[in-house]
């Protein structure tokens, strides 16, 4: 990203190497802007997620709007769980491979990844169609819903493209990352404000979701070609890719565990839902999902955070410069809780107004749990440096620990918690996790960054 911040990363050997920050707070700022353009796709993309929502909801109601939101949920679960995720491999060893003028080597990163990316979502597409049949008619499907929800196993795909991803990090187009986040939501809308004139129901959204998400997936691969042709000085697409683990010191091992760290982490946010719409059905769904979109401005900026920290604090690591890996991280977080604390009060204070004016008043009685998901997004935003720091260290199985604890681990007590405090208990339940996640990872980080030499 070329922005006003003068910001720095990872680069292609031929391109003219950056020079190391000057201290932490140039670390902060890299941050800053591989988010503010990352950011400026999002805004684009809320303003249309929160008029095709408002659409959805209005139409819909909190019953049917949950059996959208739980057969998109189950479809996301299968890929978050099966697919893989070549994004830290490519940037982290793909990326060492360009420092070192390794042209062919960083191809056959990239391919290996790809292909096994690829082959993994293959197979969660069809898990994901066989199983509909005896997951369905527990989340409250018709047979109707049922029936469609057998192709829309296809939008898995949506989930297959961290590998693209990866490539647009170090190609330096955080731009493109930007304008894909506005891929999905403007089919949405589209579609949505079709369905709407036409009268259309629950069938037709669960179309147009189904072109969306495929769109998003197809989307990144197409992007990631144009970062292929700057980074990979003239290597073919298809090639040699099988040699590129052996050659690869550590790649193994490497994206075994981060991998298994994402799934972890994905796990919770996209199990909840479902386990909800299980025990209290779709109109208990429905309202959770409407408290997640309506703290989406927490939930988002997690993820991009950590794509927007990710590279900067790797390449400060590759320069040995660990004083500034401490003081980005810390920083990055204090800000991150900076900012989600106006955030959730606005919220404790408007909560019910909001989600009767996005959803209709179907959607009235759940300020408490608005409050609650709000204040356990604050603290994942916050905890998303100290993840990417760890990680950057090369310990990603420091974060996956703490990831396997608070997903799988406290996962047990959410059926305890819906039966206790009905929906209310799966707020309560994402502030646990959250609160454990965040302590854990201070600790962790503060500890493995001061052990380590500056």
């Amino acid at each position: 990203m070329r922005s006003f911040l003068n910001r720095m990363t990872c680069r292609p050997a031929h391109s003219a190497k950056p020079g190391p920050p000057r201290d932490g707070q140039s670390g902060l700022r890299l941050v800053l802007a591989n988010l503010g353009h990352l950011l400026g796709g999002k805004a684009a993309a809320g303003v249309m997620s929160l008029v095709y929502l408002v659409l959805v909801t209005h139409r819909l109601g909190a019953a049917d709007y949950g059996v959208l939101v739980l057969v998109n949920g189950y479809a996301v679960l299968i890929g978050s769980v099966l697919a893989f995720s070549g994004f830290h491999g490519v940037v982290r060893y793909g990326g060492i491979a360009l420092q070192g003028g390794d042209h062919a080597g960083f191809a056959r990163i990239v391919r290996f990844l790809a292909v096994i990316e690829l082959g993994c979502g293959a197979v969660a597409v069809i898990i994901a169609a066989l199983l509909v049949p005896l997951i369905g008619p527990r989340l409250g499907w018709s047979p109707d819903t049922i029936r469609v929800a057998v192709p829309y196993s296809l939008a898995v795909i949506a989930t297959v493209r961290a590998t693209p991803q990866g490539l647009l990090q170090i190609a330096d187009r955080f731009d493109l990352i930007g304008v894909h986040q506005a891929v999905s939501p403007l089919i949405r809308l589209v579609g949505a404000l079709g369905i709407w004139f036409a009268g259309g129901g629950l069938t037709g959204f669960i179309a147009v979701w189904l072109i969306a998400a495929i769109a998003e997936g197809l989307a990144m691969w197409g992007f990631g070609w144009v970062a292929w042709r700057k980074l990979a000085a003239g290597e073919r697409v298809r090639g040699p890719w099988r040699g590129a683990a052996r050659d690869t010191e550590g790649l193994n091992r490497f994206i075994l565990i981060t991998n298994f760290d994402i799934t972890v982490r994905e796990l919770a946010p996209n199990l909840a839902p479902l386990t909800v719409g299980w025990l209290l059905g779709p109109a208990a769904a429905g309202l959770l999902a409407l408290t997640q979109r309506a703290t989406s401005l927490l939930a988002q900026p997690t993820v991009l955070l950590s794509q927007a920290s990710y590279a900067v604090l790797a390449a400060q690591v590759a320069r040995n410069d660990l004083t500034a890996l401490r003081h980005t991280v810390w920083r990055s977080a204090g800000l991150a809780l900076a900012i989600a604390l106006p955030i959730v009060l606005i919220l404790a204070f408007a909560g019910d107004r909001l989600l009767r004016t996005l959803g209709g008043a179907s959607f009235g009685g759940g300020t408490i749990l608005l409050i609650l998901i709000a204040t356990a997004r604050g603290a994942g935003l916050a905890s998303a440096p100290l993840a990417s720091g760890l990680t950057a260290l090369g310990l990603p199985a420091r974060s996956m620990t703490v990831g396997l604890v608070t997903s799988l681990a406290l996962y047990p007590l959410l059926p305890a918690m819906l039966s206790a405090f009905g929906t209310d208990g799966a707020g309560w339940h994402a502030l646990l996790q959250n609160g454990v996640a965040i302590v854990a990872l201070a600790l962790m980080f503060r500890t493995n960054a001061k052990a380590m030499p500056a």
